[in-house]
């Protein structure tokens, strides 16, 4: 763990099992689990929780309050807006049917997928199990319960895709055949339902 900024002024709880990579910030309040990587240059913010083996990749950002369960995996430049929670039961109970509290041996945490570049809006939550593709843009408060496709900007409860976005996180617009965003003028193109870059 050497290399990385403690911001918390020691009010953090990192394990001494977890891995955080170089320039990596950890701010006030914020808890990291045994065995979570951490990558190089991401802030986690006031507040944030890793859970036990989350891997977070390099240029990630998990703002405050942003939760994040095992066993999800975050690619590289990721963000996690304030308060977003990424969830690990599908079927969540306290108790078994007889009453008796479950522990860890009576469920199967189930993890969030997160590609590269993709951002996840303030109180957003994400059903266990759901892939997030690359570069994709879930809207704040959105209710996410099925996979979401790459550079797709899906919102509300539950979360339907609505418009196409680019690397820069912008709505494309239609070009001919073509989508094209407006800030950085990359052109792409829908096929087979998926969107590709390309010159």
């Amino acid at each position: 763990m050497t290399g990385w900024d403690d911001r918390s002024g020691g009010s953090a709880d990192i394990d001494q099992r977890a891995v955080i990579g170089d320039g990596t910030s950890v701010w006030h309040l914020a808890q990291i689990r045994e065995h979570a990587s951490i990558g190089a240059n991401c802030v986690i913010g006031r507040g944030a929780y890793i859970g036990p083996g989350v891997v977070v990749g390099d240029n990630c950002k998990i703002q405050n309050l942003g939760l994040v369960y095992d066993p999800a995996v975050l690619g590289d430049g990721v963000f996690i807006g304030p308060g977003a929670i990424l969830t690990n039961d599908i079927y969540p109970r306290a108790v078994d049917p007889d009453g008796s509290i479950k522990d860890a041996s009576d469920w199967d945490a189930v993890g969030v997928s997160v590609g590269d570049g993709a951002a996840i809006g303030a109180r957003a939550v994400i059903r266990a199990g759901v892939t997030v593709g690359a570069w994709a843009l879930i809207g704040a408060g959105a209710v996410v319960v099925k996979d979401v496709a790459a550079h797709s900007m899906v919102l509300g409860n539950p979360a339907r895709h609505v418009a196409w976005v680019g690397r820069a996180g912008v709505r494309l617009e239609p070009d001919g055949d073509d989508l094209v965003c407006p800030e950085t003028s990359e052109r792409y193109r829908l096929v087979a339902n998926e969107l590709t870059l390309f010159d």
